[in-house]
């Protein structure tokens, strides 16, 4: 009878992962003298690997002085589980007796996390040897393990061999082709599934709806998401996140916020997804606003990544006050610094002008990492400060850490600001020779406006001809301005007449052109280079400002009268003594 009501009760423990209360069993197993029975020691053995204590459970297999397929499968399983999948391969090999179809699926698993290929063929070909490749959890597990050894057709062979599959072997190989980037695979299998009469789960969405990011997917995935309405799956976390996930990243803000409004539980990770995608379409300020009703309104409490997105959306609206305020909340409440909520925090003071903080947080950092050292150097590169910059460049360097693409822009931008011109052309052309980098349009583009700015136009053409870059549109752009700027307008005409062949989406190629002309006097061209700007249909894009009060942007763009307190701005103009005729809003 004890030993029935022990049994039951670890029974409980394994599944509940009541470590506590198994700790007292087991101890109430020792002084009944019944732990040398098989039976209650594999209990005992299960639940402590059920509750992630391998260790213990590893004791008491050793001590166990006999031993079934039982015990053997809760150790090999508990491994497995406990992401020790070579413990696992090498408990195996060691094993004597004949194994089951629980040891095989564990086994398998475990190849699968170490893309073990070679131990995992000999395995399944023991398995079919032995009759388990059939069963349905040994056949998943083997779908599983060659799509992540990229054997895409192994595991669609065993798929096809296996006499019931279900939605779990459906799920392996969905999961499997989209991560091997047989997409359209992936897709076909799916349909199967609904032909077959199987209703998909939540992973089965998962998996084909986080590919469904670009233009051409988005049909796709509009459709995945109606068919998870129907089986009332967009409300869990799991699925709404995913949803959110892929608007965002086709930038359709309001469907993302839609899914997220329709989530019932909202766990962190849906907060934090929808404050990324407020900042991933640059909606800065609605992103604050869901970080203040997250903190305010709901019982979830905010991780590092929460406010990593809170300071990325301060930074995205130069808002230090709001910066100042999260950062305030970190020091009084954490008692350790992540990594990084630390470069966001660096970000964030350096987007909004206070230099001199971000490096202050920057030095006190016990760690750096490339996104550290990226963030400070373009922070520095930004405020004209480029000697800074290539110092800190030349110290990271010196760490052994390797710069990448993101590195060079901050670098070159650095170099440009500060007038840093030669040592900007040895910074990128060292970017293939010595780092093994391919500088792309955005390197290209530093380039050729450092060199415009210096007046080295003759130069930046030569670089034109040499790189595949030529005829983009912000590169002639760049060019274009900086021969206006030094009264190039040989240089600046041939330019324009080159951009305008591109058939540009912007008025500024036709206004720079028509600069360029009035600043060497020659009227008659200013009036042909605006006649075509007419002709083209564009308009030039309003300039605007944005100024912060109390915590609220405010925005004023040119010619837009609309503002609320248009007349009290008026007013105080007024009373600053301007004659009436001087006072223009521009709102």
């Amino acid at each position: 009878m004890i030993t029935e009501t022990l049994s039951s009760l670890l029974h409980q423990c394994s599944k509940s992962k009541a470590l506590r209360c198994g700790l007292s069993l087991h101890a109430a197993v020792l002084k009944t003298c019944i732990q040398l029975d098989v039976f209650m020691s594999n209990h005992v053995l299960n639940m402590y690997a059920k509750c992630g204590q391998i260790t213990f459970a590893r004791q008491v297999f050793d001590e166990m002085l006999e031993k079934n397929l039982v015990s053997w499968s809760a150790m090999i399983s508990g491994y497995d589980q406990a992401g020790e999948p070579q413990m696992a391969i090498d408990l195996y090999s060691q094993m004597l007796l004949v194994p089951n179809e629980y040891i095989f699926a564990s086994v398998i698993s475990a190849c699968a996390s170490l893309s073990a290929l070679t131990q995992g063929q000999k395995i399944h070909a023991r398995s079919l040897k032995l009759g388990y490749e059939s069963i349905s959890f040994v056949s998943n597990s083997l779908i599983s393990m060659y799509m992540k050894c990229n054997q895409c057709s192994d595991a669609f062979s065993v798929f096809t061999n296996t006499p019931e599959p279900n939605r779990v072997s459906y799920n392996a190989l969905i999961t499997g082709f989209v991560a091997n980037q047989q997409l359209e695979r992936g897709f076909e299998i799916f349909k199967h599934m609904l032909q077959q009469g199987l209703i998909p789960d939540r992973f089965a969405f998962m998996g084909l709806l986080g590919i469904c990011t670009t233009t051409e997917n988005l049909k796709r995935g509009t459709e995945l998401h109606c068919q998870t309405i129907k089986l009332n799956l967009d409300s869990t976390p799991f699925i709404g996140n995913v949803i959110m996930t892929m608007y965002s990243e086709l930038n359709l803000l309001e469907e993302a916020e839609k899914a997220f409004k329709l989530i019932e539980e909202k766990d962190v990770i849906s907060w934090n997804t929808f404050i990324a995608a407020c900042s991933h379409s640059d909606d800065h300020e609605k992103g604050l606003r869901v970080f203040k009703q997250m903190t305010e309104e709901s019982n979830v409490r905010p991780d590092d990544f929460t406010f990593s997105s809170a300071l990325a959306a301060c930074a995205g609206l130069a808002s230090m006050r709001h910066g100042k305020q999260i950062h305030a909340h970190l020091m009084r409440t954490r008692l350790y610094q992540d990594l990084g909520v630390d470069n966001a925090l660096v970000n964030m003071y350096a987007k909004c002008g206070c230099i001199s903080s971000a490096y202050d947080i920057y030095i006190e950092m016990v760690h750096h990492n490339l996104v550290s050292w990226n963030t400070i150097i373009v922070g520095f590169g930004n405020h004209g400060l480029g000697e800074k910059a290539v110092e800190l460049f030349e110290q990271m360097n010196a760490t052994g850490i390797r710069p990448d693409s993101v590195t060079f822009i901050g670098l070159l931008t650095a170099c440009n600001h500060a007038g840093l011109v030669d040592k900007g052309q040895v910074y990128f052309n060292s970017m293939e020779e010595t780092y093994g980098i391919t500088p792309d349009i955005e390197h290209f583009s530093c380039l050729i406006d450092m060199l415009g700015r210096a007046g080295r136009l003759n130069e930046a053409e030569e670089y034109m001809r040499k790189f595949p870059f030529w005829n983009d549109p912000v590169v002639l752009g760049s060019l274009l301005s900086a021969s206006r700027l030094h009264g190039d307008v040989v240089i600046g005409e041939r330019l324009a007449r080159w951009l305008l062949t591109l058939q540009p989406v912007t008025a500024s190629p036709y206004v720079l052109l028509s600069n360029l002309y009035a600043s060497d006097g020659m009227w008659d061209c200013v009036a042909e280079a605006r006649k075509m700007l007419k002709g083209s249909s564009l308009k030039k894009e309003p300039g605007h400002s944005l100024i912060e009060v109390s915590g609220i942007v405010e925005k004023f763009t040119i010619g837009d009268f609309t503002h609320s307190r248009s007349k009290e701005i008026e007013g105080i103009l007024k009373t600053l003594s301007w004659a009436v005729g001087e006072v223009t809003l521009y709102n």
